[in-house]
């Protein structure tokens, strides 16, 4: 399980994990064009995250181990 504010650390979209919770709650982000405000919202394949212009996309690779 990959929780919003853990991806946006891993792609290095949030220098550290206080940075990814002022960017969540600060409405900086987006996920499948709606600003999410959930830190722990569950991340699944496909999804299209967005932060400042930069845009991912949450690959399946990432859930594997």
């Amino acid at each position: 399980m990959l929780c919003l504010d853990q991806f946006l650390k891993l792609s290095s979209m949030a220098e550290t994990g206080g940075h990814a919770k002022f960017l969540i709650q600060n409405g900086e982000v987006t996920v499948n064009g709606e600003i999410e405000t959930r830190r722990r919202r569950k991340m699944v394949a496909g999804d299209v995250v967005e932060v400042g212009g930069q845009r991912l996309l949450v690959d399946e690779s990432l859930f594997s181990k």
